[in-house]
């Protein structure tokens, strides 16, 4: 059995992940699992189409049973459904990733209280919603579960334009050690992780000056790939002993500032 296997004491543990539509990390993260032998139940709002498409892909290729969950967060009783139709199908939920979210750039002067909420709606009550939802249902299965919320570095460092948007992500480091304490507290097995993305997925629009400029904000020199979050996700379930914690996934960009000063020491 592989770790995965043996965590969840499960040969196809089960994995919901939000989001997971669209072209995007919760996609990939997706994909990734089922890899590794994990039955999926994909989520999508307006991109029920991308989430059909990508479940005939594993149901083809890793000859997997997957759903497709719909449905938009904002709703009531949206995350309490989505856990529902994952156990009413396959009896369990191991893996809960919290990957769906929105943002966009707004100058702060043209911020409104509108903005403000629908971003806390999503970005933060939705994924509360969700993970409390999946976990409750966790603390009654012997083997646990695991919770995966998805964050963003640049909380840390925020950067213009997005006034709006990063305090919705603040609130998830938050709530990660808030419910990894009460999760961890009914039942040991059960842990609450987040992760915080990078530069990994640039649209499709970026030249090839934008990316270098991306690249070089890094310690590592490249830009990421959504697989790299993925591999990251895998970590986060296989180890057992990890919970509370906030991950940067990034390439050392939140402790990086590419300013070009060089530091020297005197000693005379």
């Amino acid at each position: 059995m592989s770790t995965l296997q043996k965590v969840f004491d499960c040969p196809e543990p089960v994995a919901l992940i939000t989001g997971s539509g669209s072209r995007r990390v919760g996609r990939s993260i997706a994909i990734h699992l089922a890899q590794l032998g994990c039955r999926i139940a994909l989520h999508a709002n307006t991109s029920v189409e991308q989430a059909e498409e990508l479940a005939g892909y594993l149901r083809d290729t890793h000859s997997k049973q997957v759903i497709v969950t719909k449905g938009s967060l904002c709703d009531e009783g949206t995350p309490e459904q989505l856990v529902h139709e994952t156990v009413s199908t396959f009896d369990r939920l191991d893996i809960l990733v919290n990957s769906a979210a929105i943002w966009r750039p707004t100058p702060l002067e043209e911020v409104t209280a509108r903005e403000i909420r629908e971003y806390f709606e999503i970005n933060s009550v939705a994924s509360f919603l969700c993970a409390k939802a999946a976990g409750l249902q966790m603390v009654e299965q012997s083997m646990g579960g695991s919770i995966i919320n998805v964050g963003d570095w640049a909380t840390v460092r925020p950067y213009l334009d997005h006034a709006a948007y990063f305090p919705s992500k603040g609130a998830i480091e938050t709530m990660t050690r808030s419910l990894a304490v009460e999760f961890g507290h009914r039942n040991h097995r059960v842990r609450v992780n987040c992760i915080q993305p990078g530069p990994v997925l640039l649209g499709e629009d970026a030249t090839d000056a934008f990316a270098e400029k991306m690249a070089t904000s890094t310690l590592t020199r490249k830009v990421g790939t959504p697989e790299h979050v993925a591999h990251a996700a895998q970590f986060l379930c296989e180890n057992d002993f990890v919970t509370g914690v906030c991950l940067p996934v990034d390439g050392g960009r939140s402790i990086f500032a590419p300013d070009g000063i060089q530091v020297g020491l005197n000693s005379g």
